[in-house]
């Protein structure tokens, strides 16, 4: 628990959540069974989450899967609310140590978003959380620390390397989150087709029940040439031998602000 220094303020109270994991609250004691604690029922949490999704996770379901009745997590964490704020923490796990090398400032932060993108690959569930406030919890701001100092020496100032940290969490979230959301609809497609009535054969119609199967293929089904000209072309021009990963095209767009970082370092320097 933090003290009261002679000769200084209190410290502010801290939002729920954010409370328990500066150490401004205690944490829930032990109580008679063993093997229940705020770590417990986190990991669990995340167990559930990484495996079936965000929606899956509910103060019941974490207790069915410790074994405990659900008022014994409250003990522990004050709601769910807070749990979930547990998560976000725990999903940065090992930021303090991270060490970020590289010759200069764009590898290292090149490698920095890179590590952001994969831990969101692991954890998928974390597109799905409120985003409100900025990150406030022990793990996410060493993360964010780590990443202000792989612009050391590029004669940026502190708030512009704070706004391009920011800039690049917020390309990596969206794009994790448009693919993780694809990745759920194909998902729930798939799911409701297995269980359909089978449609009467039918030789005109295609044999996905009439969806197009690329973007490109419902734009021809959309735009004419006259109202669309650039989409028409986009439409119609012949499709790449080999289409781009989904990693490669968010490297593509990674790059892409690195160029105007990079022209930003130079106006300043």
């Amino acid at each position: 628990m933090a003290e009261e220094t002679p000769g200084q303020a209190a410290p502010r109270p801290l939002p729920p959540g954010l409370d328990l994991l500066w150490g401004r609250r205690e944490r829930g004691k032990r109580g008679p069974r063993p093997g229940l604690s705020a770590d417990a029922i986190v990991g669990a949490a995340v167990r559930l989450a990484d495996a079936e999704g965000l929606e899956a996770v509910s103060m019941a379901k974490v207790a069915a899967e410790l074994g405990f009745t659900t008022m014994s997590l409250y003990r522990y964490v004050a709601s769910k609310e807070e749990l979930l704020q547990l998560m976000w923490n725990a999903s940065a796990t090992g930021a303090e140590d991270l060490v970020i090398e590289g010759p200069d400032w764009r590898t290292r932060l090149r490698g920095w978003v890179g590590i952001q993108w994969d831990m969101l690959g692991r954890h998928p569930w974390i597109t799905q959380m409120p985003m409100a406030v900025p990150p406030a919890a022990p793990n996410s701001l060493h993360f964010v620390e780590r990443g202000l100092e792989t612009l050391d020496g590029t004669g940026l100032s502190d708030m512009d390397k704070l706004r391009i940290i920011g800039l690049l969490s917020s390309y990596t979230l969206s794009e994790a989150r448009m693919a993780a959301d694809a990745k759920r609809a194909m998902k729930a497609a798939m799911e409701a087709a297995a269980h359909a009535e089978p449609a009467p054969a039918d030789a005109s119609a295609p044999p996905d029940g009439g969806m197009p199967d690329s973007y490109e293929a419902l734009l021809r089904e959309l735009v004419d040439e006259k109202t669309y000209p650039h989409l028409y072309r986009l439409a119609w021009e012949p499709a790449p031998q080999e289409q781009p990963s989904e990693r490669e095209q968010f490297l593509w767009g990674l790059d892409t602000i690195l160029d105007g970082v990079a022209a930003l370092i130079e106006r300043a320097g």
